[in-house]
């Protein structure tokens, strides 16, 4: 996980916390963490390294709507980030 970006990070752990969600539902849920409109040409090309790493799958929900979905390597690289993350911040 070290060479994503932190935006493509947030991007995983929104996956990673809901089922299947499509496109949509992941720009939103971004959008209102980050306060901030985000717009398909920064959100689609970092899904898709996304989906390059095999951190995510992604699959069709209809002719017009994908959906995407954690993977096991990309949980499992979501599991030593924060156990990386663990050492230095103890809550």
């Amino acid at each position: 996980m070290h060479d994503l970006t932190g935006f493509q990070r947030d991007l995983l752990y929104v996956i990673a916390g809901a089922d299947q969600p499509s496109g949509q539902t992941v720009k939103d849920e971004v959008e209102q963490y980050y306060s901030s409109e985000i717009n398909h040409g920064r959100l689609y090309p970092n899904l898709d390294t996304l989906v390059n790493k095999e951190l995510v799958e992604k699959g069709q929900l209809d002719r017009r709507t994908n959906y995407y979905a954690i993977t096991d390597d990309g949980r499992q690289q979501i599991d030593e980030r924060r156990e990386w993350e663990g050492q230095y911040v103890d809550f």
